[in-house]
């Protein structure tokens, strides 16, 4: 008999499903309650318009290298333990912020508590482990759809509740109750899931600090996909400079270059060290796998949750400049693209179980591409009904893509999922970084051509080099036999 998806299932995998997802969940109440508390924030300390974006750069920043770390160890101790880990950490780092008084101690916890977003790489191994390959798409698509909603949950919920505790410390009170349920459910989520389902085998990889790759030319291209990480670090630096906010001195932004450069170094020796060995052996064909497969889907995330997380953050600003809606109806027509994720992210992961991975993604890379460049060339004189529509559908476009995305990731190489996924995690906040840094250079029509130029030179890639899973991955067991795990 088919074992099709129930999702009205509380049992088993499905159990373990429902648990991560809510999980994921909570991590974005934490992590994104920032945005809709920052006009609370703003008023009862004062913060100028400068020191409120700063903010929410700062937010974002530490969730690049976290997702790239969090990936490494999740593969080393489980999701279990480090899903947990992170919304109690997490939890506590937010109570934290929620009662700092000064500017400068908000901006360190803000900085510090943006690992909170990398709790998104954990789900996807444990979600991998749970579900088989003809099905993780779906599963891995309803967990990042469903998971995701967090931040409206946030948007819904936290000014309400700080509302009714008042102007003043109405927001410290909201952050502390979403974070506290956060402990809690951390607490929960630890005793209450396993890593794998009972009698499987938890593969991990044989070092920590960097991927394993499969050959001299693949660590050549680790090493230089490494590199839009920092420039994206960089930008960020750029934008907190005396040429742009005028928050750091000019001494601090090359402190924090020459760190960056330190550390990129670093990281190359470890990358190295790690594979040296590795590589001199010969590579039983298990463990070998192409490099150029993790890369194509870090370019492909950049582009569909890259463009997620920057429309969502100008769309109401463009209705309103370009259309002259009121701000509410501005922000109502845009809090519809957040919507979008219930369904079609999990409607990209099972189209890409059903007609296979690689034709999925061009599909929708061809949809992406169509839709921005066609709202590249909006104009004022448009109907407002007409852009609305358009937006939402590059959204369907871009967030099936990042389902169609992670319903590849887990069948690149098992015991490194964790960390292919922080890869691919990581490169989709560049993509936010690089998306909003444009949208705040060029007016929206250069910003919308950008993300469909970006988006046809990925559909080329993935055309051209992508190749879909086919066979098995096979995995030896701490016994020495061999597990054959399916890929379609």
């Amino acid at each position: 008999m088919k074992d099709k998806l129930n999702l009205f299932s509380f049992k088993g995998k499905y159990r373990i499903l429902h648990l991560t997802w809510f999980a994921f969940f909570m991590t974005f109440v934490v992590w994104l309650s920032l945005g809709p508390m920052m006009p609370f924030i703003q008023q009862a300390l004062s913060l100028s318009e400068q020191q409120a974006k700063v903010l929410l750069i700062l937010n974002v920043a530490m969730t690049i290298p976290a997702r790239i770390v969090v990936g490494m160890l999740v593969d080393k101790f489980g999701p279990k333990i480090m899903f947990s880990s992170i919304l109690v950490l997490g939890g506590l780092v937010s109570i934290a912020f929620s009662w700092m008084q000064s500017y400068e101690q908000l901006a360190l916890l803000r900085f510090l508590s943006g690992f909170i977003g990398a709790g998104f790489v954990v789900g996807i191994r444990m979600i991998s482990e749970w579900f088989p390959a003809k099905q993780t798409g779906a599963a891995q698509g309803i967990y990042g759809g469903w998971g995701n909603f967090g931040s409206a949950g946030a948007a819904m919920l936290l000014p309400f509740i700080a509302s009714s505790f008042g102007e003043i410390d109405g927001w410290r009170y909201a952050i502390i109750i979403a974070s506290v349920l956060a402990i809690g459910y951390g607490i929960f989520y630890y005793f209450n899931v396993t890593n794998t389902p009972k009698g499987s085998t938890y593969f991990k990889p044989k070092k920590i600090g960097a991927m394993e790759v499969s050959s001299y030319s693949d660590l050549v291209l680790y090493i230089l996909m490494n590199i839009p990480l920092y420039l994206s670090l960089s930008l960020l630096t750029w934008k907190l400079s005396p040429e742009k906010m005028n928050i750091i001195s000019s001494n601090m932004e090359f402190s924090v270059y020459i760190v960056f450069a330190f550390v990129f170094v670093f990281q190359v020796f470890k990358t190295w060290t790690v594979n040296a060995q590795h590589l001199k052996n010969s590579i039983p064909k298990q463990y070998q796998y192409k490099f150029k497969q993790v890369a194509i889907l870090d370019w492909a995330y950049l582009v569909t949750f890259g463009t997620e997380l920057a429309v969502v953050s100008v769309l109401a600003m463009f209705y309103v400049d370009w259309f002259e809606l009121p701000k509410i109806t501005a922000a109502l027509l845009a809090g519809v693209y957040p919507f979008i994720n219930l369904f079609a992210r999990p409607g990209g992961g099972y189209l890409s179980d059903k007609y296979g991975r690689k034709i999925t993604l061009v599909v929708l890379f061809f949809g992406i591409t169509l839709s921005f460049l066609t709202l590249s060339n909006v104009d004022k004189s448009w109907s407002i009904h007409l852009v609305v529509v358009l937006t939402i559908v590059g959204g369907i476009f871009s967030k099936a893509g990042s389902g169609a995305v992670f319903a590849m990731v887990p069948l690149i190489q098992r015991r490194l999922t964790g960390q292919i996924a922080g890869m691919a995690g990581a490169f989709g906040n560049v993509g936010a970084v690089l998306f909003l840094t444009a949208n705040s250079l060029v007016d929206y029509d250069e910003f919308f051509m950008l993300i469909g130029m970006v988006s046809s030179l990925v559909l080329a890639l993935i055309i051209i080099f992508l190749e879909e899973p086919k066979g098995h991955m096979t995995e030896i067991l701490d016994d020495g036999t061999v597990e054959i795990i399916k890929l379609n």
